[in-house]
């Protein structure tokens, strides 16, 4: 196979990756599917040649000339498409998070791996360059061995209010925006097999009406459905010592430039995301030195080669449903503390 034929689902995060795939020689854009026809007929304006329109995913994923299947909806919809896409023999990538419930997100990555499909999730911040910087800097031993990080995605409002998917249980600011620091940070640190959570989490602002998408008043049709959280903070230890500490805030009452920030701790160095700033001892004085990534493919340009690559060269896929399924543990844990006040352990 030299062109891997794609199905775009969702045309919300669907578009970035769907250009991306495009920008790609080794891929194409041949079908959209979403419940709204206008929103497919928006994006096929950037799309050179024709392409299909699908309604319904369980019609689309029965199409031949289908090869691939980009899974971009609500994450209540992430595991029905991967699963029907998956037993129709078509590879997929899924936007983050890779399901709205553990149990699913198990279920998905089970069918992925004995279908010997390509599978992989869809992982903008982690497949970024300043992240993969950072990550190069880790293999070469820059910060020696890492004990301690820090993650945090906050805004100060900006609770979606265009697809109640995000307030509906499933939902929620750690599964939408969390889910990105989260699973970059456990990239940086070397993938731990994490074993206890402890955490907070809740909704303050949402179901008042209160922190909506730039100060916006949303119908009180649309806030009486809050049924996620909007904010959520824990720690999670991981099997080698490692501590993490996260945070998640759809709204808050801070000011918090960028939305997100990661900290890495090493015994021989550290750094800071925002702005990407190196932090080592030489000779007994502090060095802090400012990097400057220089411009190239964004994230999602990343991501598509990965998962292109593997489809067409046999390459190894770098974010595989595993991985999702990983960070998904760690996410609901997370949640399920906040609900119990209680330690939620991994390995047991």
């Amino acid at each position: 196979m030299d062109k891997v034929r794609v199905c775009i689902v969702g045309m919300g995060i669907g578009r970035a990756n769907g250009r991306s795939i495009m920008k790609d020689p080794r891929g194409e854009v041949v079908a959209l599917c979403d419940i709204i026809p206008e929103r497919m007929y928006d994006f096929a304006k950037e799309i050179p040649h024709e392409v299909k329109y699908y309604i319904d995913y369980t019609e689309m994923v029965k199409d031949p000339e289908i090869d691939a299947v980009f899974v971009g909806t609500p994450n209540q919809l992430h595991v029905p498409v991967a699963l029907e896409a998956l037993r129709h023999d078509k590879h997929v990538m899924v936007t983050k998070p890779l399901a709205s419930s553990l149990d699913e997100a198990k279920e998905v990555v089970e069918v992925a791996e004995k279908s010997g499909l390509v599978n992989m999730m869809s992982l903008g911040m982690r497949f970024s360059n300043v992240v993969q910087y950072l990550g190069k800097l880790r293999e070469q031993g820059f910060f020696g061995d890492l004990y301690y990080a820090r993650a945090q995605a906050i805004r100060r409002s900006r609770i979606p209010d265009w697809n109640p998917g995000f307030v509906l249980e499933g939902g929620g600011a750690f599964r939408d925006m969390g889910v990105h620091v989260l699973d970059s940070v456990w990239w940086l640190l070397g993938m731990p097999k994490p074993i206890s959570v402890t955490g907070v989490a809740g909704a303050k602002f949402g179901p008042r009406g209160k922190g909506y998408w730039d100060f916006r008043q949303p119908p009180e049709s649309y806030w009486s459905q809050f049924k996620a959280d909007d904010y959520g903070g824990g720690f999670i230890r991981f099997d080698n010592g490692v501590g993490l500490q996260v945070e998640s805030f759809w709204a808050s009452h801070q000011d918090f430039p960028g939305e997100t920030q990661i900290d890495l701790m090493g015994t021989d160095g550290g750094a800071r995301l925002r702005p990407l700033t190196l932090y080592q001892t030489v000779n007994n004085a502090p060095q802090n030195i400012s990097v400057t990534i220089p411009e190239g493919p964004d994230g999602f340009d990343n991501v598509a080669a990965d998962f292109l690559s593997a489809i067409v060269d046999g390459t190894e896929c770098h974010a595989p449903l595993r991985h999702g399924l990983i960070v998904q543990q760690m996410m609901e844990a997370l949640l399920e503390s906040g609900k119990t006040g209680r330690e939620i352990r991994l390995d047991e």
